[in-house]
């Protein structure tokens, strides 16, 4: 490239033909009629290597539409919305909004979800790490005044659509089930095992959980639905990491 240009336009000059079809100005080689072929092979390489990264970070969507058409549909996202960050992991969060503006895939209504979902496994897999509590640490007098704090990893999801059953209908060895109507509620999360779940759960139980994640007490977030099946998933899969009791130290 010109040493004479801003690196700022190097760059962008650089970035556009990644995703065009001829090389940027300045690319030289030892044999100038190669230039193009050796900036094709470079193109090709990186669309490759990204269009694989995403479909490993979405590889239900991957299913959904199949494998060729995922690569074209993940080559418009990644001209649109090329990685930003070194660390990859927080790559594609943009990914469910752009599906949800694709008109090749507007018949498929709930697959932006389906695609939230799987970005929020990512995400939990990579949380800090957190011991659990022990599994009497809710021995105590007065369960109403308790908050408990969560694991780093711990989310929820909801979608108006059956996302969840579609995601877990596409899991290996899963079972042909008839999928219900929406709206679907989820826990996910990663274990002490490092085992990331998606739970599939009730209204009331996500209306629980979404409380206690807010840092409500127990009595307040029980209000309205019993707390016994949050509660109970929540210990099941270890994580609550820390109780705060309501009493001065």
């Amino acid at each position: 490239m010109p040493h004479d240009l801003p690196h700022a336009r190097i760059e962008a000059a650089f970035h556009d033909a990644l995703w065009g079809l001829d090389a940027p100005a300045g690319i030289t080689a030892p044999d100038a009629s190669e230039v193009a072929q050796r900036f094709k092979v470079y193109r090709n390489n990186v669309q490759h290597s990204l269009t694989r990264a995403l479909a490993a970070r979405f590889p239900v969507i991957e299913q959904l539409v199949g494998a060729t058409f995922f690569t074209a549909m993940a080559r418009a996202y990644i001209a649109q919305s090329p990685p930003q960050d070194p660390v990859m992991l927080r790559w594609g969060n943009s990914f469910a909004g752009f599906l949800d503006g694709f008109p090749p895939v507007a018949h498929l209504p709930f697959i932006g979800d389906v695609a939230r979902l799987e970005y929020a496994r990512g995400r939990a897999c990579h949380a800090a790490d957190a011991a659990p509590v022990a599994p009497d640490a809710l021995a105590v007098a007065e369960l109403d005044a308790l908050r408990f704090i969560l694991h780093p990893s711990v989310a929820l999801f909801t979608s108006f659509f059956p996302a969840v059953q579609i995601w877990q209908a596409h899991q290996p060895g899963a079972a042909r089930v008839p999928l219900l109507s929406g709206p679907d509620h989820a826990l996910i999360a990663r274990q002490p095992d490092f085992t990331v779940i998606v739970a599939r759960i009730e209204p009331e139980t996500f209306s629980v959980l979404a409380a206690l994640l807010n840092g409500t007490p127990l009595g307040r977030a029980a209000d309205n639905a019993d707390p016994t099946p949050a509660l109970t998933l929540l210990l099941r899969h270890g994580l609550i990491i820390d109780i705060d009791t309501g009493v001065p130290a």
